[in-house]
């Protein structure tokens, strides 16, 4: 006996694909609109800190709203991009422009000693024998 084939259903009221010019048109507009032109930006680095220091205010635009609901606790540059799906180069103007509006505040990474010190190691060593 042969399984019934199935057959494949297909969206009845799905609007056509934009013609190709147009679709790879529209996403560095998109960009640009919200970065805003090239200007100075702040030296950041993708495991920079960010943290939000005031409440979004009205003139906020959605991508900075959600930058500041985001970062009440500490994210970073990194995390804030792929959450937001925007470049790192985006993301980087954005936050500039954030920084000198003092709405967020930007921290170094806690880096962490790399190797802990020798001494303290064996002493801990010697202590786990003892016992």
């Amino acid at each position: 006996m042969t399984p019934p084939q199935r057959q494949r259903r297909l969206p009845q009221h799905r609007p056509p694909p934009p013609p190709k010019g147009e679709r790879d048109r529209k996403a560095p507009e998109r960009l640009y609109v919200v970065a805003g032109p090239d200007g100075e930006r702040a030296d950041l680095d993708l495991v920079t800190l960010i943290v939000a220091r005031a409440e979004p205010p009205h003139s906020a635009s959605p991508e900075q709203t959600a930058v500041l609901r985001l970062t009440v606790a500490p994210l970073s540059v990194a995390e804030l991009s792929a959450y937001l799906n925007l470049p790192f180069s985006v993301m980087t103007v954005l936050l500039t422009e954030m920084l000198t509006g003092e709405l967020v505040q930007a921290r170094a990474p806690i880096v962490r000693q790399a190797l802990p010190d020798r001494s303290l190691l064996e002493a801990v060593m010697h202590g786990l024998q003892r016992l």
